[in-house]
């Protein structure tokens, strides 16, 4: 597998090699030692979840306080996703910029973000399935939101306002300003010296 850094510090791209024959195809979709190499610390896996979703959905943008914040590794089994990496973090050199990789069962690519990244994803075409390998468990108190269609944000997502459906919390969620005024955005140096403490 290659495993390329995107331009967001953090966040990873996953390409897989596929092996096909007449029976079909197998890929190695992680492996620990080789992301660990790569990334600089390993991925502990506390939670493991599964999303279906109808085409012009849109989850997100979401993200965990730090410490412990909560890192994730996400790829598209059935589908087609546009994922959405999102930097939140004050302080940081690219704060407020967002780069999109699609996922799907063409490619079988996967990303990684680590911990203090926002995250969301558009379906695009219906029963798009996504699994997230997760660094830590889902805690309520701990989660937090960005509105996907913050207007400075400017996010891509493929389909307008309009055409998209968000959950009532999402709609809800502050804008990226709002939130940094409220003090709910992480911090960029605490999220770097979390994941530097991970790797030793």
């Amino acid at each position: 597998m290659e495993i390329t850094p995107l331009s967001i510090e953090g966040a990873w791209v996953v390409t897989p090699k596929q092996h096909g024959d007449n029976r079909g195809l197998f890929l190695e979709w992680f492996r620990s030692s080789t992301f660990t190499e790569i990334t600089g610390a390993p991925l502990k896996l506390a939670q493991a979840n599964c999303s279906v979703s109808a085409r012009g959905s849109v989850r997100g943008i979401h993200y965990a306080d730090v410490p412990p914040g909560q890192a994730k590794y996400i790829t598209c089994f059935t589908g087609a996703v546009l994922d959405v990496i999102v930097d939140i973090r004050v302080g940081s050199p690219t704060f407020g910029t967002w780069e999109a990789v699609q996922l799907d069962p063409r490619d079988r690519r996967a990303v990684f973000l680590s911990e203090g990244l926002g995250h969301g994803f558009a379906a695009l075409e219906d029963d798009s399935t996504v699994a997230y390998l997760c660094s830590e468990p889902y805690s309520p108190e701990r989660e937090r939101e960005v509105y996907p269609y913050d207007s400075e944000l400017a996010i891509g997502w493929g389909f307008s306002l309009g055409e998209c459906s968000l959950s009532a919390k999402d709609d809800a969620a502050p804008t990226l300003a709002e939130a940094a005024a409220q003090g709910l955005l992480p911090d960029y140096q605490a999220c770097v010296d979390y994941r530097r403490a991970l790797g030793g």
